[in-house]
């Protein structure tokens, strides 16, 4: 007897595939959802082990441009990162995603969604969380939480054993035990000989970009031009690019040739265990590298600070943590707009083996800075007297917190 209709999250890959078929062994018909967030996929070919697998239906729903518009521009305007140097990539994907799946599971009337995120990751968080927000009736099939599932699949072994009996192609071997997730912002590895720390990953892991040491010996610069801290062109040696969609991709080809983005961290995870992750995040690494940049020239002072010691580090945890569609995070991106009216202007940068190398910054409408105000060589703007009054004020604090330490025999150290 059918148990019903369920919207499986398809990627394709070794996971999905086996849960496609435990599910049609379970009795549930499935619909086989995809959604095109950038990642080099053979859509076709899913579409054709999916059907070949048992799916009644495969759905692929292309999420490039909004994945670009709604959500990757604005983590660029907010300088999104995570324990300082991961770029979200795929934390950034999950919401757009999600969507689509809710979108596809009412379309095609099922009862529930279901997915291969493992039980001891943060997907699993961030899909859930989304998926309860957009359809708070809707139910959830977490196969990797399932003991049923679970059990009878230990390891990564199991899988592909069970793969190989029921004749399912995946990429993932023995050999390069590794998990992978792509799209267009990034891709990241773990599992295998990755959960060991001070294991240097294989030279033939690395998908996206070049290796920095065969990048070109010649540097390639390129401009970057923003509005309201959005990009909006990218002037390169192989043309220029002005739709937001191009923009990302042009940004990710002359960051990945040139051997940009490539990671190696260990991180917490949500579910309070560290994790090890590599992870190639070009354009994000770019972009990013010329928005901070130019803020410098044109956003107020304690407009950055306030951003940064609170809309900055909050939206970055609560993306990481999966609470994008929440309450909270709602408030932080409406404060995203704001902090980046004044954001107008660009950036020229050299890449080069690895490295972004800021070359200058330029805006014609909001440039903050005044070569003569700062100059050490003029007297013009506040007379250097003016000073002298300004420690006064700020050393009234310092003189009485010296004199207490005095009074209590104690002593100022370093």
């Amino acid at each position: 007897m059918a148990r019903g209709k369920v919207c499986l999250a398809y990627s394709g890959g070794l996971d999905t595939s086996v849960i496609l078929a435990w599910l049609l062994e379970q009795g549930y018909e499935v619909v086989a959802f995809m959604a095109n967030v950038g990642q080099e996929e053979d859509f076709q070919a899913a579409e054709e082990k999916a059907l070949k697998i048992g799916a009644s239906k495969f759905v692929c729903v292309d999420c490039r441009e909004q994945f670009v518009t709604d959500v990757l521009f604005p983590a660029v305007q907010v300088n999104a990162v995570y324990e300082d140097v991961y770029l979200l990539g795929t934390s950034l994907a999950r919401p757009v995603i999600a969507k689509a799946q809710i979108d596809i599971a009412e379309q095609e009337h099922c009862f529930a969604v279901a997915h291969g995120c493992t039980g001891k990751g943060n997907d699993q968080i961030r899909f859930e969380l989304a998926f309860y927000a957009l359809k708070p009736d809707v139910q959830v099939i977490a196969p990797w939480r399932d003991p049923a599932f679970f059990d009878r699949f230990a390891g990564r072994n199991d899988l592909l054993e069970y793969a190989a009996e029921k004749q399912i192609p995946v990429a993932q071997t023995k050999a390069k035990p590794w998990s992978t997730d792509e799209n267009e912002a990034h891709i990241s590895y773990e599992a295998g000989i990755l959960e060991d720390p001070d294991v240097t990953p294989p030279a033939d892991m690395w998908k996206l970009t070049t290796d920095p040491l065969q990048a070109p010996s010649e540097p390639e610069d390129v401009t970057l031009v923003f509005k309201e801290g959005v990009p909006t062109q990218m002037i390169y040696k192989d043309g220029e690019a002005s739709k937001p969609l191009d923009i990302f991709l042009a940004a990710s080809k002359v960051a990945r040739r040139n051997g940009v983005g490539r990671i190696d961290i260990v991180e917490n995870r949500y579910i309070n265990l560290k994790s090890r992750g590599c992870y190639e995040q070009a354009p994000l690494t770019l972009l990013r590298r010329a928005h901070v940049d130019l803020e410098g020239l044109t956003l107020d002072k304690e407009v950055r600070h306030l951003r940064d010691q609170f809309v900055t580090p909050t939206y970055s945890r609560l993306l990481y943590n999966g609470s994008y569609f929440s309450p909270e995070c709602e408030y932080i991106r409406s404060m995203i707009k704001p902090s980046q009216i004044t954001v107008n202007g660009q950036v020229r940068l050299r890449l080069y083996k690895g490295n972004v190398i800021v070359l200058g910054r330029s805006s014609e409408t909001e440039n903050l800075y005044d070569a003569t105000e700062s100059s050490m060589d003029e007297l013009t703007g506040f007379q250097p007297t003016d000073t002298t009054g300004f420690i006064a004020i700020q050393a009234i604090r310092m003189k009485k917190y010296g004199q207490s330490k005095k009074d209590k025999g104690e002593s100022l150290t370093l």
